[in-house]
Parts: structure tokens; sequence; C-alpha cells
């Protein structure tokens, strides 16, 4: 069995969340959810006003992408 080589050039992703591009992170779906989000996203309360931000945000990823 051959095994590839990852290439040493990283490749960043754009988070569903702060929209921004970023090389660590979760794939949820086909979207893409950063590690700061995903830290802050973990620790946010449901009464913080930033939550349905989240909740916002994350509705994109449940959304599959349809191309014509």
């Amino acid at each position: 069995m051959e095994v590839g080589i990852l290439s040493s050039q990283h490749i960043k992703e754009l988070c569903v969340i702060c929209e921004e591009e970023k090389l660590k992170g979760i794939h949820l779906y086909t979207s893409f959810i950063c590690a700061d989000c995903e830290k802050d996203l973990i620790n946010t309360e449901t009464d913080d006003p930033k939550y349905q931000y989240y909740v916002q945000q994350l509705k994109k990823a449940t959304k599959p992408e349809i191309y014509s």
C-alpha cells in the first residue's frame, strides 16, 4: 500500500462562523469551523447574546450547497 506524503504547505479554510480563513478547526458536514470559534461556541452560555449569533451561523452548516 502506498502512502501519500502531506505537503508542508498549509491550506487555510473559510470558517462558517467568523468567515475568516484559518488553518485549524473541524469539519461539520461540508462546512469548516475554526478552532477559535469552536472553543468560543462550547464555552458560550445560552443567555449570552453571542449564542444567537452562533445559532444563525451554524444554520449555514446544515444547508448543503447545490450547484447547478
